[in-house]
C-alpha cells in the first residue's frame, strides 16, 4: 500500500460518521469519547466495551426509520386507526383479564386508571408481543454516533443503557428493543428505566421485557412521576368559533404544555363542552378529520400523557383507547 493510500485510510477512518471497522463502532471516534466518559465517570473497563463496541453495528434501516416517524406523515384520522381497531381493543380487555390483579394494584398504589396502563402498553406494543426487533445496543449506537440532530440525547441514552445492562447483570448485545432503543412492554428508553422502572413483584429484579407485572408497575410509577392526578378530567371536547386562529392551538411539541387556563381559550372561541373550573390550565387542539376538524382541550393529566410521548395525537390515542377498554372492562 502506498503511504498516500495509507494516509487516505487513516484519515477515513477518522471521520466522525464512519467506522474504521466496516459496519461496527469498534474503531469510531465518537465511540472512544464515550468509553473514556464511561471508564472515569462510571469505572467500566476499557478493553471491555472497546470489545463491545466492535459488535455494536451500524443499521442504515435504523437511520431510514428515524427519519419518517408515523405522525409527521398522517392526519389526525389516519394516525388513529392504527391504534384504535378491533384488534388492539380486544386484546387490551384480554390484557386486563390476565392481569386483573396487578393493574388493580397499580392503579390503588400510584393512583393511575388500570385503563390508562393497559392502553400505554396496548399503544407501544400491542401488550407485549411488538417490543421491536434491533438490537438495543445496536440502535442506541447508531443513533448516538450516526445521526447528528440528536447525538446528545442518544449519546446520553447509549451510555444509560451500559450503565443499567451492567448494575443488573445483563447481555448488552442481547436485548432487543425498537428502532431508537426503547424497551421491554411499555418502551422505555435506558433513561427511563434507570429513573423509574421498578420490581413490583418483589423479586429483587427490574424486568421490563419478560414479566408484565413489573412493566404494569413501571408504567404506573412513570405517571405518578410526572404528576398524575388521581381522579381529574383528562381531556374535554370542545367547539371552536369560526375564523379561530390556527396560532391558538397546539402546533408543535413546545406547546403541549399547559400554560393558559380554560376561560381564556373560551374568549379566543375555543370552549370545552365539559365543565370545567375556568381557571384550570389547558392546552387547546385541532385534529384533521376526513371533512372538518374536531376539538379539544387537554388539561393536566393530558400533559401527563405526552411525557410518555411528546405528542398530541399520541396522547390522544392513548386516552381515546383508554376509554374504549374501561366500556368494556367489568370492574
Amino acid at each position: 500500500m502506498s503511504l498516500r493510500l495509507k494516509i487516505f485510510v487513516v484519515l477515513f477512518c477518522l471521520w466522525p460518521t464512519l467506522s474504521c471497522a466496516g459496519d461496527n463502532y469498534g474503531a469510531h471516534p465518537k465511540a472512544a469519547v464515550v468509553v473514556d466518559e464511561l471508564v472515569v465517570e462510571e469505572g467500566f473497563d476499557r478493553e471491555e466495551l472497546l470489545r463491545l463496541f466492535a459488535r455494536a453495528e451500524r443499521k442504515d434501516s435504523i437511520l431510514a426509520a428515524i427519519s419518517r416517524p408515523a405522525e409527521k406523515s398522517k392526519p389526525w384520522y389516519e394516525y388513529r386507526e392504527i391504534f384504535l381497531n378491533n384488534t388492539r381493543e380486544d386484546q387490551g380487555v384480554e390484557f386486563f383479564a390476565k392481569h386483573r390483579v396487578t393493574l388493580e394494584r397499580a392503579e390503588r398504589e400510584f393512583g393511575v386508571p388500570a385503563e390508562i396502563i393497559v392502553a400505554i402498553i396496548g399503544v407501544e406494543t400491542y401488550y407485549g408481543r411488538v417490543a421491536g426487533s434491533y438490537r438495543v445496543l445496536d440502535a442506541l449506537s447508531t443513533l448516538a454516533f450516526d445521526y447528528p440532530p440528536r447525538s446528545p440525547f442518544f449519546t446520553a441514552e447509549l451510555k444509560n443503557f451500559l450503565i443499567l445492562t451492567r448494575d443488573q447483570g445483563m447481555d448488552p448485545t442481547e436485548l432487543i428493543g425498537s428502532y431508537a432503543g426503547a424497551m421491554g412492554y411499555g418502551q422505555f428508553m435506558p433513561s427511563s428505566y434507570r429513573n423509574y422502572a421498578i420490581d413490583f413483584d418483589n423479586d429483587e429484579i427490574v424486568d421490563i421485557w419478560t414479566n408484565p407485572v413489573d412493566a404494569i408497575g413501571s408504567v404506573a410509577n412513570y405517571f405518578k412521576e410526572h404528576g398524575w392526578r388521581e381522579g381529574e378530567v383528562v381531556v374535554s371536547p370542545a367547539t371552536a368559533a369560526a375564523g379561530t386562529p390556527d396560532s391558538v392551538f397546539v402546533q408543535r411539541r413546545d406547546d403541549l404544555e399547559p400554560v393558559r387556563t380554560v376561560a381564556q381559550f373560551a374568549a379566543d372561541g375555543v370552549v370545552a363542552t365539559m365543565q370545567l373550573d375556568p381557571n384550570a390550565l389547558a392546552t387547546a387542539m385541532k385534529f384533521e378529520l376526513k371533512n372538518g376538524y374536531e376539538y379539544w382541550l387537554g388539561l393536566h393529566n393530558f400533559y401527563v400523557i405526552t411525557r410518555y410521548n411528546h405528542s398530541a395525537m399520541y396522547a390522544m390515542s392513548v386516552y381515546q383507547l383508554s376509554q374504549r377498554l374501561a366500556e368494556r372492562i367489568e370492574r
